[in-house]
């Protein structure tokens, strides 16, 4: 005797070797001896042999037509012995019972099952709308292989117009797009952004990393859009004063300017000069409302996306030859460079030059301070600057770390293209620490923690950068800043680029035309203010670092020179010497920290934004060189 059974779904065959009524012991097709329930037994035969059963009856199934079992069938709920003995007209054999068993098995949509063996039709509005389902998904599969066998060709399919940047960046898996760029990928080898850059959506690699970033913090697009004309009282007093500011040579949104005025019976009057954009439009205004979802101008190579309209910028940036509104710090010095006294005051501030980093650091630097040089448009004024920082510098006891640390600068010039696309880039070396870095450093630290006591002394809340045990966090409450030296210290020099400097500055107007402020205490927007600019300050800080990154190797593929020289840090951890680029090279011999090495670039990847370098040489050993290496200390 053999049996038909159910062993989790899957229909099997054996011999029975022992009948223990409620069970059986059976061995299998494969000679393996299992005991099986009773109620697992679907069908008992003597013919034909257990492993010719199954084959035999799914070649009989072939010829049963589903529509016909269903059409012919009833409506209650039946056997499928019984129905195979209706439908054959004969008392079926083992193969006929089981060839009807694997056909309404495998048709659920027309028979719903019902138990072991047991099966009920489909109600007919049940089963139109399970084959509508079927075509669906029949005319789904065929669009996902078309779109696909597109992508493969290099082409990009139709239904993708549009939808690119969501397909990439945060796809939808149950999108028929998504499914067939993910099949196209796995069938390619390629990943979904080299695919679809090899299929013409991006023009560049550029386009790729800008268009993520679009994606994540920009979601409705860069534009302004329609933004109200900005004014300002006209009505402000006009300062005695011829004022210049020092920026580098890209800077369009100048926040800060300064001017040295002699004073009556010795002495100085030193003017610092922040923009005031505040003094055009409130808090809750629209332009309030840009400003208060960007929260900061995002700074990348050969690109930026401003904080606030190009009107406004153009309407309140300290431009040489007007006079712009601005909240100014006055510091009285007397010839000593002792500070005398501080005032504050709203006003209009003639601007008389926009200095530029390039033009000033050639004859004001540290070897000119020292040994004299050229004379040059407002040198007298920059070095009274430069001394009285100095002297500021020693008296908050902070000196300034890090200034043999060097910068760098990117340059990208968009009306020149390389094999990579539009751009090409240009890295630019300065040290850290320079007279103009810290003449301006000084006076902006100054500044605000001038201005931040000003509003803690009138019980008017600001945004505080505060640092205690080494962290550095935003609070709405003055307390010390130990990194700088300070008692306190509230941005507020940068508002045409910072929306906390915005803040800040909208607070301490408050406090000079002695108005409610636009934040009271404990304000919850306030909190809210400092929260989101902190997320936001530090997504456009990981951004601008990527995309150096992805321009160093823009750089390092425009040389078309192999090799390159680089820096160890630790273990396997280099950095180049004429560019910020910092990676990993496998394989290198074990060096000291500070090594200068020689390195045969391999390969580049502008998507994974990574270099695969070889080690060639030590030119150096890191105690030869590490006094005088900045990267070293």
């Amino acid at each position: 005797m053999h049996v038909l059974y159910d062993e989790s779904g899957a229909f099997k065959c054996g011999t029975v070797l022992l009948d223990n009524d409620s069970s059986l012991q059976v061995e299998n097709t494969h000679g393996k001896r299992l005991k099986i329930k009773r109620n697992h037994v679907l069908l008992n035969f003597d013919s034909p042999a257990p492993g010719e059963l199954i084959p035999r009856a799914e070649a009989e199934a072939e010829a049963l037509e589903v529509d016909f079992l269903w059409e012919v069938c009833g409506d209650d709920e039946f056997d499928f012995v019984d129905f195979a003995k209706d439908y054959f007209g004969h008392a079926p054999n083992a193969v006929e019972s089981a060839a009807v068993l694997l056909c309404l098995h495998s048709a659920p949509i027309y028979f719903h099952r019902k138990g072991r063996g047991r099966f009920r039709k489909a109600p007919a509005d049940i089963l139109q709308a399970a084959l509508a389902g079927l075509e669906k998904k029949r005319q789904q599969s065929l669009a996902i292989e078309a779109m696909r066998d597109r992508l493969l060709a290099g082409e990009l399919p139709d239904e993708f117009d549009g939808m690119v940047p969501q397909l990439l960046y945060r796809p939808d898996r149950n999108r028929l797009e998504a499914k067939a760029l993910e099949a196209a990928c796995v069938d390619s080898g390629l990943s979904a952004a080299a695919l679809l850059l090899k299929c013409g959506a991006f023009a560049s690699t550029y386009e790729v990393h800008y268009g993520r970033f679009l994606f994540d913090q920009f979601p409705d697009g860069t534009d302004f859009g329609d933004v109200p004309a900005c004014t300002w009282p006209q009505d402000l007093p006009v300062a005695d004063v011829k004022a210049f500011s020092i920026d580098d040579a890209t800077t369009t949104e100048i926040d800060d300017a300064f001017s040295v005025t002699p004073r009556e019976g010795g002495g100085w009057r030193i003017g610092i000069h922040i923009a005031a954009p505040g003094l055009g439009f409130a808090r809750g205004s629209r332009l309030d409302q840009i400003a208060r979802q960007r929260l900061s101008t995002v700074y990348m190579p050969g690109n930026k996306i401003t904080m606030l309209p190009d009107s406004v910028v153009d309407t309140f940036t300290l431009e040489a030859g007007r006079s712009c509104p601005a909240v100014s710090l006055y510091l009285d010095i007397t010839n000593a460079l002792a500070v005398l006294s501080h005032e504050t005051r709203l006003e209009r501030v003639p601007i008389a030059a926009n200095l530029r980093h390039h033009d000033l650091e050639p004859v004001f630097n540290d070897d000119t301070l020292l040994n004299g040089g050229p004379d040059f448009p407002w040198k007298k004024e920059l070095t009274l600057l430069w001394e009285l920082a100095t002297i500021l510098e020693a008296g908050r006891g902070k000196p300034a770390t890090n200034q043999t640390q060097t910068d760098f600068s990117f340059t990208v010039d968009w009306d020149r293209s390389t094999p990579d696309g539009p751009g090409v880039i240009s890295v630019g070396q300065r040290l850290r620490g320079s007279p103009i870095d810290k003449t301006v450093s000084e006076l902006m630290i100054a500044a605000n923690s001038t201005w931040g006591k000003r509003l803690d002394e009138a019980g008017v809340p600001g945004i505080y950068r505060v640092q205690g045990g080494g962290k550095v966090r935003m609070a709405t409450v003055a307390a010390p800043h130990e990194g700088l030296g300070v008692d306190c210290y509230a941005w507020s020099s940068s508002p045409l680029r910072r929306y906390v400097d915005m803040v800040n500055q909208w607070q301490l107007i408050s406090v000079l035309q002695g108005t409610e402020p636009p934040f009271p205490p404990k304000s919850q927007d306030l909190m809210e203010a400092v929260r989101d600019f902190d997320l936001a300050y530090t997504a456009y800080a990981e951004f601008q670092r990527h995309m150096e990154r992805y321009w160093c190797v823009r750089w390092l593929r425009q040389r078309q020179d192999p090799l390159i020289t680089a820096r160890v840090l630790r273990d396997n951890v280099v950095r180049l010497d004429d560019s910020p680029f910092v990676f990993k090279v496998n394989g290198m011999p074990l060096q000291a920290p500070g090594a200068h090495i020689s390195l045969e670039i391999k390969d580049t990847d502008l998507l994974d934004v990574d270099v695969r370098a070889r080690f060639v040489s030590v030119l150096s050993e890191a105690a030869e060189e590490a006094a005088e290496d900045p990267l070293t200390q």
